[in-house]
């Protein structure tokens, strides 16, 4: 996150952040002490930083994602990131109340890299119902 290339990237971190939290149906988003998720490391690679947060529903997290200043980050994120190879996002459904962890995210991920979309793990094209 240090490399001038991030520059950028680190540099709208607080403000898409806070846009985040003031959408509507943001519940919560996983931060360490610094307000951000980029010191989250499950994977022990320096090069990949893990971001997730919960909504009340996938279309209010989509609105967030691609319809608002968020967009801009998207559209610009092959600037800072490498091409992944495979899918490096997923979404699943947590119970109201619930709050998940690193572990499971990555557990989900995997999950979803290997077997594809289920209703375990799905992204923005293959969205299942809730249970």
């Amino acid at each position: 996150m240090a490399h001038p290339v991030m520059k950028e990237f680190v540099d709208q971190l607080d403000a898409i952040n806070a846009l985040a939290e003031q959408s509507e149906g943001f519940v919560w988003r996983l931060k360490a002490d610094n307000g951000n998720a980029t010191e989250f490391n499950p994977y022990n690679d320096e090069r990949i930083i893990v971001n997730f947060s919960v909504w009340e529903s996938v279309e209010q997290l989509k609105a967030y994602v691609y319809n608002s200043a968020h967009t801009g980050v998207m559209r610009d994120r092959k600037k800072w990131f490498e091409k992944f190879g495979k899918p490096y996002y997923t979404l699943w459904y947590v119970e109201k109340g619930t709050i998940p962890t690193v572990g499971e995210a990555v557990k989900r991920l995997e999950h979803l890299q290997q077997n594809g979309c289920s209703s375990y793990a799905f992204d923005f094209s293959n969205v299942f119902q809730a249970p």
